[in-house]
């Protein structure tokens, strides 16, 4: 299968698109881990996005395309994928059907994660960054060690510069500004799944679940 999975952030998209990946096994693309790589690795798009990056806002159209291109060209990707954080607008939706048309491919489905905007905010006040591998925590629902530590590897965990409220706020009135008008696009092509996300990741997953084997009959 060939999915999209949408939402705002912190909507828990991430962690079901995972989950989902791991039931039917094939790669969640997820195009923030994508540009976090090429930052680390100081490419050449990870220093043009990453001046966006820092500021809360979208990664230009000519850097995420041939981005995305590239990794779906990789042997993992033949028999699906999952993309997570990717297209973000109507500008990429189209460009990313230009990708599916040279890979001689069709998306089978779109899955919206619905949370509140209030509910949000207060979800990834909690959250929490392992600096040394990474690891995302909430401290309510996935807790780590005592004094902030990574269950893991012992390290320190952080605030993301992603998570703090301002830049969330930011991150809010991009994602209804430029993404929202993609739910009304994949809704007239008749690939979109809207999910309630307020729930337990379980409780949520199941909801995905089901839009999946809705989409397999389908």
């Amino acid at each position: 299968m060939r999915l999209i999975f949408l939402g705002s952030p912190g909507s828990g998209k991430s962690t079901q698109a995972g989950m989902v990946s791991d039931k039917i096994g094939i790669p969640r693309i997820a195009t923030g881990d994508l540009l976090r790589e090429a930052v680390a690795r100081d490419t050449d798009v990870g220093r043009k996005a990453e001046v966006y990056m820092k500021r809360g806002e979208l990664v230009p159209d000519d850097v995420m395309l041939p981005l995305v291109e590239r990794r779906l060209g990789e042997a993992d990707c033949s028999e699906g994928y999952i993309l997570d954080g990717f297209p973000r607008t109507l500008a990429q939706a189209v460009g990313f059907e230009e990708i599916l048309a040279r890979r001689g491919e069709v998306l089978d489905g779109v899955i919206l994660i619905d949370v509140e905007a209030e509910k949000i905010l207060k979800r990834l006040s909690r959250r929490r960054l392992c600096v040394e591998c990474n690891t995302l925590y909430n401290l309510d629902g996935d807790p780590p060690l005592e004094n902030e530590r990574c269950k893991k590897c012992g390290c320190e965990l952080v605030l993301r510069n992603d998570d703090a409220e301002d830049t969330v706020r930011r991150r809010l009135y991009i994602y209804r500004s430029n993404t929202v008008p993609l739910v009304g696009y994949y809704e007239a092509e008749g690939l979109l799944r809207k999910v309630d996300g307020s729930g337990s990741i379980d409780s949520v997953f199941a909801l995905v679940s089901d839009e999946i084997s809705e989409l397999r009959r389908s």
